[in-house]
């Protein structure tokens, strides 16, 4: 943990009508019990794209150092960052000759993490978790609206 950092809960999701397609996401930030929305969408991309765009979004939002608490329901985003982004960089960014997806978003997630703690808290979607379920709401919503949230 950074000494003197600002504590920040965070949910994040994204989605994606059809995947790949027309897509969402967006953030709950929770600090000292005050909530911040935000959101936005991508006229042609993936769910996982969404997914990483939501988290990047959270974590660019703060300028000081933080120690977030972020949830999602992405086993990709979360194994992505935990466990598989070192073994894709050691491997050049490719696995058995292939190029890994959404390099270009990973390298923008490694880069916003640099100068906060993070703990990246795994969650059952649709499983009853009252925020999750929110930023749930709010990604699907986010994809036809024209403004951000």
């Amino acid at each position: 943990m950074i000494a003197g950092a600002i504590e920040i809960v965070a949910y994040t999701d994204g989605a994606c009508i059809p995947n790949p397609g027309r897509g969402g996401w967006a953030v709950l930030l929770i600090q000292n019990h005050k909530e911040k929305i935000l959101c936005g969408n991508d006229l042609e991309t993936t769910n996982n794209r969404m997914e990483l765009t939501a988290a990047i979004h959270a974590l660019e939002s703060q300028t000081k150092p933080s120690h977030f608490q972020l949830h999602t329901d992405s086993q990709y985003l979360q194994k992505g960052i935990q466990e598989w982004l070192p073994v894709w960089q050691d491997h050049h960014w490719k696995m058995k000759g292939r190029r890994i997806a959404n390099r270009d978003l990973w390298e923008r997630l490694l880069e916003a993490t640099k100068k906060h703690s993070i703990n990246w808290i795994w969650v059952r979607g649709h499983a009853g978790n009252r925020c999750n379920s929110r930023v749930d709401i709010l990604a699907r919503q986010a994809i036809f609206k024209v403004n951000s949230c």
